[in-house]
């Protein structure tokens, strides 16, 4: 017999959310430094140093960051996984009534309910509550390395975008131009992201590009406010 291919979007949540928060993370807050400090009169390579200091530290910031804060999810599903295991030992029939309740509430009659939740806990009892009672499975399943690369190395490449506008581009125009790209950027990331996770793409680009709007707004507002000599 054949075998049926479907093709799912949620084994990509992990890197996906994390690589996404990075690059759109790496064009705001580069995007709006640069202008910031553009806007207050900076000269070119004051202009440019400010940019790239922001990407060396926003990289490692989010990789810090991404780190971090999966490690902590990592560590409370084996919380999570330890104290069920030790409840599998001490009270097996409990934990089968736990688990047909939990099938019950999803519409199984009584009978079945007990049913499934035995043979299932008869192949892979932690398995089967972690799945069903705790919500955890392998494509949820949290990964900080690969989470922290994914953060800052969609950081990097983001704020690299307006760093190069900066170094290559007119001085005269560099706020315009920076601004400019930037939300072009943002339109895009938040299109593309949005259809390979399988949304509408017009939503989610009108949303990003929003908040980077006011982001560089408000930075060349500050720049404007305290305007220092070139």
């Amino acid at each position: 017999m054949a075998h049926h291919f479907e093709r799912h979007f949620a084994d990509r949540i992990g890197w996906l959310r994390a690589a996404v928060l990075g690059a759109n993370d790496g064009i705001v807050s580069t995007a709006s430094l640069v202008v910031g400090v553009a806007a207050g009169g900076a000269s070119r390579g004051a202009v440019l140093l400010a940019g790239v200091a922001g990407l060396a530290a926003g990289a490692l910031s989010m990789a810090a960051g991404e780190y971090v804060s999966v490690c902590s999810q990592a560590d409370a599903e084996k919380a999570d996984l330890a104290r069920e295991q030790r409840e599998l030992e001490e009270d097996l029939e409990h934990e089968q009534d736990e688990l047909s309740l939990i099938y019950e509430g999803r519409g199984l009659d009584p009978v079945l309910a007990r049913q499934v939740a035995l043979q299932l806990m008869a192949h892979d009892a932690l398995g089967a509550h972690a799945r069903d009672e705790l919500g955890l499975s392998e494509i949820h399943t949290a990964r900080p390395l690969q989470a922290a690369l994914a953060s800052a190395a969609s950081f990097a490449v983001g704020a690299a975008v307006p760093v190069a506008i900066v170094a290559v581009g007119p001085a005269a125009h560099r706020v315009p131009l920076v601004a400019g790209s930037a939300l072009l950027l943002l339109a895009l990331l938040g299109g593309v992201s949005a259809r390979v996770g399988g949304a509408p793409a017009g939503v989610a680009a009108a949303r990003v590009t929003f908040w980077g709007a006011i982001a560089m707004a408000a930075t060349a507002l500050v720049g404007k406010l305290f305007h220092i000599a070139a």
